[in-house]
């Protein structure tokens, strides 16, 4: 529901052509979490630290997604540096210290949190308008654009409405326990949501169409490409091909 935290700001990155961030974006994100060499992760995470000071982005905001991230790579810390083998022990498996799944966690981790902090500051710095606007250009899809942008859209209605839906559940004595009942609430309190969700779904289809939709999503403004732009999309081909040569090298 905060997609776009970060996106209000007066840094060079939030005053970047979103054609430009979405291409330089894509490249470092396939050379980093294809690549096999540790030094290329680790410059990549430290380009993109120097990235979020440059683009003055919140420190807090910026934690909170960092968390979310490590939470997830933290248990691969404590599961892929153990393997599992046969023979002694308890029910005749025993546990065996993995030095190759240790690398790997680490290489996981470091490869997540460069191409997490990588998306918050080159496309976090601009609106979901503007990064839909961009992929337009860039000839995607225009059925897959109109999805995404719907779903972001009416993504705040499916959560009021499961709020209101929680809130009614709660004030008839409803209090969430690992119980057979709980499981049933929750079954049943997804249910309605689809159904809602569709039957709401219906009726803003029919809204537009009385709007004059007919299945194209119009673009009114169009960007303009500046002198900046030029410039930053050969540093960020720069960075690129020095993560390919540091991967080339190892």
């Amino acid at each position: 529901m905060h997609l776009e935290t970060l996106a209000h700001g007066h840094s060079l990155f939030h005053r970047l052509d979103p054609r430009g961030k979405l291409a330089v974006a894509l490249a470092f994100s396939l050379v980093v979490a294809t690549g096999h060499s540790p030094w290329a992760a680790g410059v990549g995470l430290g380009l993109c630290l120097v990235g979020c000071l440059a683009g003055r982005l919140p420190l807090r905001e910026v934690a909170k997604r960092l968390v979310a991230v490590n939470a997830f790579t933290a248990l691969l810390w404590l599961v892929l540096p153990w393997q599992l083998g046969l023979g002694g022990g308890w029910l005749g498996l025993s546990l065996k210290h993995h030095p190759q799944g240790l690398m790997l966690a680490g290489m996981i981790t470091l490869k997540a949190n460069a191409i997490v902090l990588g998306l918050m500051v080159l496309l976090a710095t601009s609106s979901v308008n503007q990064i839909f606007h961009a992929l337009a250009h860039w000839r995607v899809s225009p059925r897959l654009l109109q999805v995404f942008f719907f779903f972001y859209r009416y993504l705040h209605v499916l959560h009021r409405e499961w709020h209101r839906m929680h809130l009614a559940a709660r004030a008839r004595g409803f209090q969430p326990r690992t119980s057979l009942h709980t499981y049933r609430t929750y079954a049943y309190l997804t249910g309605g949501l689809l159904v809602r969700s569709y039957d709401r779904a219906q009726r803003v289809y029919q809204a537009m169409l009385c709007r004059g939709f007919r299945g194209t999503y119009w673009l009114l403004d169009h960007f303009h490409w500046q002198r900046r732009d030029g410039f930053f999309l050969i540093w960020g081909g720069l960075m690129v091909a020095l993560l390919l040569i540091l991967e080339l090298a190892a």
